[in-house]
């Protein structure tokens, strides 16, 4: 058996997020949601992929669960493989020629027996996509967010320098997080304009569920009221969802980059 890392994008559009989902179709049935039970993940297409490739079920672990309808770049995925006869490499042309045209592989490598796609990650990185101060073109629509305005990206930079470092993040937690710890490591945030778009980058160890949407929309929220740093470090350090920002949408968001120890 060989273990073998992917890395791989995909348009969340039409996707019930990462994570393959578990349902009765009975009960769905029942309720009148058996359509809406039905809809894909990623993980379940790449799985039932390389099903078809094996003659076998595999299991895919992914980097990060993302959510429905949030886009990835650079996602990070593993699986055991039992296929001697096909270089790690041939994965990428074998899998694309039989996954849907919103998934595509983009590398494909041996790693280390043990290797675990969520558990050995260093890092992980999104980007918040953002249109500013003119009509969104209709593509535009399905991956970032139109703002009507043009923020003060200096203000929202001084905002950014207040989450770096170890911190508890539970002003920003969805409710429904299960996390058992709240406690995140926030290495880079920063805004960044594009033309006439805005860039929203965050890097952490990990993050809390929509945990990133949470923070631009907070921030978002407070530079359109010309609020001080100083208030926007009591919100943070008050630990109080109440006191956050609205959470955006999912569409603008991209799970960018995922970093490793090994």
């Amino acid at each position: 058996m060989r273990t073998v890392k992917l890395v791989l994008a995909y348009d969340g559009t039409d996707f019930n997020g990462w994570q393959r989902q578990k349902f009765s179709e009975e009960a769905a049935a029942e309720q009148g949601k058996a359509s809406q039970s039905r809809r894909r993940t990623v993980q379940e297409c790449i799985e039932a992929a390389l099903a078809r490739m094996h003659e076998h079920p595999v299991a895919l672990t992914g980097a990060g669960r993302t959510d429905s309808g949030v886009h990835a770049a650079g996602q990070v995925a593993g699986f055991r493989t039992d296929i001697k006869s096909i270089e790690p490499g041939r994965f990428v042309p074998a899998l694309n020629a039989i996954l849907p045209r919103d998934i595509r592989i983009l590398e494909a490598c041996e790693a280390i027996p043990d290797f675990h796609a969520r558990f050995d990650a260093k890092t992980r990185s999104y980007r918040y996509h953002f249109v500013c101060g003119r009509q969104a073109l209709p593509h535009e629509n399905r991956y970032a967010l139109q703002l009507w305005r043009r923020p003060r990206i200096d203000l929202l930079n001084a905002y950014c320098r207040l989450l770096l470092g170890e911190r508890d993040c539970s002003v920003f937690a969805a409710a429904g997080d299960l996390a058992q710890s709240r406690s995140r490591y926030i290495s880079h945030a920063v805004f960044l304009a594009e033309g006439n778009s805005l860039v929203f980058e965050i890097t952490a160890n990990a993050f809390l569920w929509k945990m990133v949407r949470s923070v631009a929309g907070t921030f978002l929220h407070y530079e359109e009221r010309n609020t001080p740093p100083e208030v926007l470090r009591e919100v943070i350090a008050s630990s109080d969802r109440g006191l956050a920002g609205p959470t955006l949408p999912p569409q603008g968001l991209f799970l960018w980059k995922v970093a490793y120890y090994r």
